[in-house]
């Protein structure tokens, strides 16, 4: 069963766990317990449920719009950079909420299907010549750059999270260059958080900044979120 959950439409919704009796999955031959375990908790996911229901890509896309029901990012007509984007579910919930005069340009390893209203791109954001692609499908300023992106896991905790924050690092860069005055930043981070430095550039490069788990994103998952507010060019902060 779903709830609104409040001021926005366009399926914006907080998930309950009410539901009917839970799905269990037999051991088939030839599937790894691994597999049937994940095979189980997609049927007994509410999230993955109800985005079947509403035609989004994934469960991830509630998390966007968890993030935009607290801080309110998503306006009409936004111009915005979605990295990481397949398979889709960011970029649906941004189209949605901020309408037919918003654009949006994404990127991501795996080939994602097109969605009407915006420019999806298949790559490798790391590559270098990923940002210059990405400009020039944007044809402008952003004011917003997300980026749901994570980093193949090794095994080794310690290189996993050097890894996930390069990719936040070389994402809040290209967000520097491209981000209009009072644009926003949101990307994936894990447990830990954004490492100290970076966190300390984004207070002062932005008004505000926050940390976020959003209800959708599984209570096992590390993930968090960084969201920061109120872009400041650097040639706004020399004076002050």
């Amino acid at each position: 069963m779903a709830k609104k959950s409040g001021k926005k439409g366009g399926g914006s919704r907080n998930v309950t766990d009410a539901r009917g009796a839970r799905v269990r999955v037999k051991t088939a031959r030839g599937r790894k317990l691994s597999s049937t375990l994940w095979l189980e908790r997609q049927l007994n996911d509410p999230y993955v449920a109800e985005a079947r229901r509403l035609g989004y890509r994934g469960r991830a896309a509630f998390k966007l719009a968890e993030i935009d029901d607290k801080h309110n990012l998503l306006k009409p007509g936004s111009r915005i950079v979605d990295l990481g984007c397949a398979p889709g579910g960011w970029t649906q919930v941004a189209l949605q909420r901020c309408g037919s005069g918003a654009r949006v340009v994404g990127i991501d390893l795996l080939e994602c299907d097109p969605i009407p209203g915006a420019v999806l791109m298949t790559g490798d954001f790391m590559d270098d010549d990923a940002p210059d692609r990405l400009k020039s499908a944007l044809g402008g300023q952003a004011d917003i750059v997300l980026s749901d992106m994570a980093a193949n896991t090794t095994g080794h905790p310690k290189t996993d999270h050097l890894r996930i924050v390069a990719l936040v690092e070389t994402a809040y860069a290209f967000a520097q260059e491209v981000l209009a005055p009072g644009g926003a930043f949101v990307a994936k981070v894990f447990s830990g958080g954004t490492e100290g430095s970076l966190l300390n550039v984004l207070k002062l490069d932005f008004e505000r900044v926050f940390h976020m788990k959003p209800p959708s994103s599984r209570k096992e998952s590390p993930e968090m979120y960084v969201v920061a507010l109120g872009f400041r060019r650097k040639d706004d902060n020399q004076d002050g």
